[in-house]
């Protein structure tokens, strides 16, 4: 009997690179250009992983919805600039172990790889070309296509995608906004705990990781695959 696909799907930022100085930068340019108060560092590490137009209002509630879309092209706008200025891959670059443990997944006949981030798809193009990523993953989701995070629409159309029913799909991510999307979604969460997210914020998970290691293993064991 032929196995069945699996699907890992993968958050970006806080799971796969470390965006924070960049996040944290252009979030702060964004705020400053609009002559208001910048929220604090922790603050907009929360935020990660929703969507601009959700996080702008939770980062700065007294704000007019015009203001907001003031902030969510400011950052965009410095991002950008950022980006252009260091490159993609500086800007946001690999956790150790992130790239070893894609390529033994992707080793496996059986396993295929897919991303669910809140950046937009020219920012997730950019990312995965300057690491030259662009054969890893089979479906790419991101925020120009979907509501965001927690909202379930993104796992939706990755499994559509791929071809593969929940039961044999994980999301691995390090905030609460991809494990509740997971929950939402059927799929089992896979909480890391070296992102943005403390890991008492992943109440949802199925399970929790420290390291690239212990994610293989745990995505092995999960469906009792061959190590």
């Amino acid at each position: 009997m032929t196995a069945p696909l699996r699907l890992v799907i993968f958050d970006v930022d806080g799971t796969l690179v470390d965006s924070q100085g960049h996040i944290v930068a252009s979030m702060t340019m964004a705020f400053n250009a609009l002559g208001v108060d910048v929220p604090d560092r922790a603050a907009i590490l929360g935020i990660v992983g929703l969507s601009l137009d959700v996080a702008m209002p939770v980062l700065a509630p007294a704000l007019t919805p015009t203001q907001h879309a003031a902030l969510v092209q400011g950052y965009k706008d410095s991002y950008r600039t950022l980006r252009l200025a260091h490159g993609a891959a500086e800007a946001s670059p690999l956790y150790p172990g992130a790239l070893a443990a894609l390529q033994k997944l992707a080793a496996s006949d059986d396993i295929l790889l897919g991303v669910a981030t809140g950046k937009s798809k020219r920012g997730l193009d950019a990312l995965i070309e300057a690491h030259g990523l662009e054969r890893m993953f089979v479906t790419r989701q991101c925020a120009d296509f979907h509501p965001s995070k927690p909202h379930p629409s993104m796992i939706h159309t990755a499994l559509s995608e791929a071809g593969v029913d929940a039961a044999n799909a994980v999301m691995v991510g390090d905030t609460s906004f991809d494990m509740d999307m997971a929950q939402a979604a059927g799929v089992a969460g896979i909480g890391v705990t070296w992102g943005y997210h403390a890991p008492e914020a992943l109440s949802a998970a199925t399970h929790i990781v420290q390291d690239f290691d212990a994610l293989h293993t745990t995505i092995t064991t999960h469906w009792s695959l061959p190590v």
